[in-house]
């Protein structure tokens, strides 16, 4: 297996996979709010019977990772929302629409990759990196105008979804020296929900700030171009690779990509390039990749067929 590869299989993780909804950090502050202290069952039980089913995943973890619920507290009460599947696990399938013919790549099986759907996006998640191996996006005319019209919410936060021992957390970034870059760019998300679920640590790796800022930046902002002058769906996979002496930061030991990428695919054209940029403060733009290329240099292939 490529080196690529080789770090995400490196380690095992908790088994089980976890819930494919996910909410802005606003959440955080009202459940810890109304929370904090020795709270009672039964009044957990009314106040997550009043949250909606798409809430219900990402609570139940936030009560009981955060607040150190009992999980039969938490998983009893989320439970009872009427509707609300009793099963925690994510897949893909949850999120089709963010793959190209609704077909997301097939990777090699590892025990901590975990696949992660948001509204804008999609995340493979891998627990040993504590970082993205992909993410997933689709841009059109009508999503890149939606999105000019939005506001950053810079409130990171790590996701609850994840076990501890996989996620990263915001002490690794602090004093690291790195940016949290987002793989799915804040830039590209259509909606508030969207915006706010970008900031997620699931879909950040730690950055070189000169270079998050220079080219890498610019490369967003011509791909969001390109995709409002497209006649249709761009797909769009940004993702972190892993070559030579291992760096981490942080308690959590977040591995530091040496280099990203950034592919683009139209969907109705067949066009497609890549971007592959040293994650380095000397980098500089340069002529895109083929597909092909990027599928030797990564071991991944994006797009079906």
């Amino acid at each position: 297996m490529r080196r690529f590869w080789f770090g995400l299989t490196s380690s095992a993780a908790v088994g089980h996979q976890v819930s494919g909804c996910t909410l802005g950090s606003g959440l955080y502050d009202t459940v810890l709010a109304k929370f904090t202290g020795s709270v009672a069952a039964p009044l957990l039980a009314s106040a997550l019977a009043s949250l909606t089913p798409l809430a219900d995943g990402l609570t139940r973890y936030v009560l009981h990772d955060l607040l150190g619920l009992p999980a039969s507290v938490a998983g009893s009460a989320a439970g009872s929302v009427a509707g609300t599947p009793s099963s925690t696990a994510t897949q893909f399938s949850q999120c089709r629409q963010h793959f190209p013919a609704g077909t997301p790549p097939v990777v090699p099986g590892a025990a901590d990759l975990r696949e992660l759907c948001y509204s804008g996006f999609a995340v493979l998640h891998s627990g040993s990196h504590k970082a993205p191996v992909f993410v997933a996006e689709r841009l059109n005319r009508s999503s890149v105008v939606q999105a000019k019209g939005l506001q950053r919410t810079d409130r990171f936060f790590a996701d609850a979804r994840l076990p501890r021992a996989e996620r990263a957390e915001l002490a690794d970034y602090q004093g690291s020296g790195y940016s949290r870059g987002h793989m799915a760019p804040a830039g590209n998300m259509a909606s508030a929900e969207a915006m706010a679920q970008s900031f997620s640590l699931a879909n950040m790796v730690p950055q070189n700030q000169t270079h998050n800022a220079g080219p890498w930046s610019q490369i967003e902002q011509d791909t969001r171009s390109y995709a409002q002058r497209a006649q249709g769906d761009v797909y769009v996979f940004t993702g972190p690779v892993y070559s030579g002496p291992t760096r981490t930061i942080g308690p959590g030991k977040v591995q530091v990509p040496s280099h990203l990428f950034k592919l683009v695919y139209d969907a109705s054209t067949g066009k497609s390039w890549a971007h592959w940029q040293a994650n380095a403060a000397s980098t500089r733009m340069s002529a895109p990749i083929s597909y092909e290329e990027l599928v030797r240099r990564s071991g991944i292939r994006f797009l079906p067929g």
